[in-house]
C-alpha cells in the first residue's frame, strides 16, 4: 500500500453555516452538497480544496455522527499555488481573521514552503503554504 494523497479531513465544528460561510469567504473554497443537505439528503456538506480533496463539516453534538471524537486534529495544511502568502494575509485580514505565526519557511510534503497559521471559527488551527516562492 502506498499513501498518495490527503482524501479529505472531518471537521466537528459548532456551526455548520458559520464554517461554511468562513471557508467560502476566507480561502475561497467552494461548497459542495449544502442544498441536500439543507432539505436533509445528506448528512453533512462538504468545501472543496481541489479535485480530490475535500473537507467534511459535521456537528457531532447534534447527533450527526460522522466525527469520532473531539480535539484530535493539531492542525490540517491546504497549499496555494500564490507565490506569495501576501494576498491570503490581506483576505484572512479583510475577514476578521489574525495570523498567528508566519510567514516562515518551513518543510512540509514537497520540501520547504513558506506558510502562516490561523484558526478558523472553531478554534481550528490551520496552515496555509506555498511552495512557488
Amino acid at each position: 500500500m502506498a499513501v498518495c494523497a490527503l482524501d479529505h479531513i472531518v471537521l466537528d465544528v459548532a456551526d455548520i453555516e458559520r464554517s461554511l460561510e468562513f471557508y467560502q469567504r476566507a480561502l475561497g473554497l467552494g461548497a459542495e452538497r449544502v442544498e441536500a443537505w439543507h432539505r436533509g439528503e445528506v448528512g453533512f456538506p462538504s468545501l472543496r480544496v481541489n479535485e480530490g480533496t475535500i473537507i467534511d463539516l459535521v456537528n457531532e453534538s447534534k447527533g450527526q455522527g460522522q466525527a469520532v471524537g473531539r480535539g484530535n486534529l493539531a492542525h490540517f495544511c491546504l497549499v496555494t499555488d500564490s507565490p506569495s502568502l501576501e494576498e491570503a494575509m490581506r483576505t484572512l485580514s479583510a475577514a476578521g481573521v489574525g495570523i498567528e505565526t508566519g510567514p516562515v519557511r518551513r518543510s512540509g510534503a514537497r520540501g520547504d514552503a513558506t506558510s502562516i497559521y490561523f484558526r478558523d471559527p472553531d478554534n481550528n488551527l490551520i496552515e496555509l503554504r506555498t511552495y512557488a516562492a
